[in-house]
Parts: C-alpha cells; structure tokens; sequence
C-alpha cells in the first residue's frame, strides 16, 4: 500500500451510477487513509449519497475515520435491506456467470411500468424505498454541521430542464432523493414547490461549483461508464443505457471545457465566476464497470457492493502511486477514460 507524507487539500467530483457507486466508496475509504483535507464534494445521484455520507461520518469531529465508518455503515446496511427486497440475482442469472437482474421478471416490470403510466405522481408502485433507506441510515443533522466540508448536490427541474444545486446547509432526505431520482421508475420529488428528476442529467458530477475554492485540486471519480462491451439486449436494457449516455454528455462536455478552454459552460458559470485553472485528477473504474450487465446498476446485494469496493480500492491505489506527488503542482487527467473509453474495457 502507498503511503503519503504530506498534507494536501482536495476537492471531490462524485459520479453518479446506481449501485456503482459502491466501487467510489472504495475509492473514498482508500483515499481517506491519506493525510488529506477535503474542502468541498460535487456529486450527482449516488456520488451525491456519497458525498452526504461522506459528510455525515466527518462531522462534529468525526474526521477521516468517521467519514470512513459512516461510509461502510450506509453500503454495508444498503446491502442488508437488499436481501428483503425482490430485485435481487435470480438463479439463471447466477448460472449466466455475471452479475445481473435480466432474468427478474421486476427489472423489465418497472420499465414497462413506467412506459405505460408514467411515474409522474406518487403511487405505492412508484415510491422510491431509498427515501425509508436515506432516513435511516443517514444523519441528516450532522450533514448540516459538517463545516469542515462544503457540499454540491445536483438535481434536475423538471419544469425547467435546468439544474439546481442543494447546499450542505439545507441538505435532508428530501434533497437528497431528489438528485438521485431515475425518472423511468420514480415518481419526480418535489422540494419548495418544484419537481426534480435526477441531477445526472445536468451535471454528473457538478464540477463548476468547485471552481474558485480554496483547493485548486479536484479529483473527479468515474463510475457511470461511457462505453460498454455489449449491446442491450431488452426494453429495460435499452431505456438504462439511454439514460446512461444522458448522464454522461454533461461531463463530457465539462471535461472538454475544462481540459480544452480552460473554464466551465456558460449556462453553469455565473457572471462573476472566475475563470482559474482547475487541476483536474481522474480515477476511473469504467474499463472494468463497462464490461458488467447494464441491469447490475440495481444490484445491491452486499458480495456485489463488496465486490465494487474493492475494484475502487485497488483503482484509487493505482492512482496514488501513480499520481499523488503531483497534487498540488499540475494536472494528471488521462482523457482516455472520457474521450477513448471504447478503447479502455477488458476483455
């Protein structure tokens, strides 16, 4: 395992991507075992969950090992309540030798579902079980208190199109489920009178907002795969793959911006934002997510998040042997994971 002797201040870019987001905790739980400071988190869906878990654990003095623990207590009883629920791995799909829900009869019901009526409203067939799962799992109240971190949460207004960030200060389940809300099977959330969808839609992670704070280095964790080894295979595989390509055109895009020109898209920088240069540090798990089953995403059986964690682990410990000397003097971003990723899977 590397070890670091310096300090150093970072900012987090949190993707989002279902129960992918098991392989960034085990980035965070990796990266937290270095000496750092954390100043602010963007995250988007379950990069958002992260990010509030994250904050929850570091709060009131709980620090690096409190963010840590916080963070094995939420995906480790995320994986406990799976076994109560009927998304789960059928035998077939354990014979097929992956993981995936293809053959429960649920994964393709919910899209059907929603492609018949519509999750517009609420309904017992529409509710979203992560608001129960955030409530219970989630202190709402030390997020708040976490001065330490700043947080950005991102969420989709329906009405608008465009994105709303939800601050640490103001963050409860509410918000919370709001940016994580995947509108093909749940009904929209509705936070101070507006309707929210998933904030991966505008911004997987946001990474605008971290510009002009006080750590010039963000490292963003990729999770939510551009490219994939195998083609949809179903309605559900197809409506899944579709979102996933939506999620992934705004941080593209701000990648892109950010690497190429220097600054963030106009629609996302206020008219007095400054344009410093961000140095940017990716980690990446996409060539190894992109060669799962598109239905793994709603798996969170407890070996599967295990499983993720440790890809995150071993992905964060290439990086920081490979990268952490320059935080805190350049950039290291390899574009190949945003620009090339068809070139990045495993065989």
């Amino acid at each position: 395992m590397v070890k670091t002797d310096t300090r150093k201040t970072i900012s987090l870019g949190l993707q989002g991507g279902g129960t992918y987001g098991a392989f960034t905790w085990g980035v965070l739980d990796r990266l937290l075992e270095e000496d750092i400071a954390i100043d602010a988190i963007g995250g988007s869906s379950s990069g958002a969950v992260n990010a509030v878990v994250l904050a929850d654990g570091y709060a009131q003095g709980g620090g690096r090992q409190g963010a840590q623990a916080a963070l094995r207590r939420f995906w480790t009883g995320l994986g406990t309540l799976a076994l109560f629920t009927p998304l789960r791995p059928t035998p077939i799909d354990f014979m097929s030798g992956g993981w995936s829900v293809e053959s429960n009869p649920l994964y393709h019901m919910m899209e059907a579902a929603g492609a018949i009526m519509g999750p517009v409203l609420q309904t017992p067939v529409t509710h979203n079980p992560l608001r129960n799962i955030f409530s219970s799992l989630i202190n709402f109240e030390r997020v708040r208190a976490c001065e330490e971190i700043e947080l950005y949460v991102a969420a989709t207004n329906v009405r608008t199109g465009t994105g709303k960030l939800f601050m640490r200060a103001e963050m409860d389940a509410q918000r919370l489920l709001a940016s994580a809300c995947l509108p093909t099977v749940f009904a929209a959330v509705e936070v101070d009178g507006e309707s929210y969808w998933d904030g991966s839609f505008v911004a997987n992670p946001p990474l605008a907002p971290l510009q002009g704070r006080e750590a010039r280095d963000v490292i963003v964790v990729q999770n939510n795969p551009i490219a994939r080894s195998t083609m949809p295979r179903s309605m559900a595989d197809i409506s899944n793959r579709a979102n996933e390509v939506a999620f992934n055109i705004s941080f593209v895009r701000e990648i892109s911006s950010l690497t190429h020109v220097g600054g963030v898209p106009d629609e996302q920088r206020g008219a007095s934002m400054a344009l410093e240069a961000m140095r940017l540090h990716l980690i990446s798990g996409t060539d190894v997510l992109g060669n799962y089953a598109i239905s793994s995403k709603f798996i969170g059986d407890l070996p599967f998040l295990q499983q993720l964690h440790a890809q995150g682990v071993a992905a964060a410990e290439t990086w920081l042997r490979e990268n952490w000397h320059a935080v805190g003097t350049h950039s290291t971003l390899d574009p190949s994971p945003v620009f090339f990723a068809d070139q990045g899977l495993r065989a």
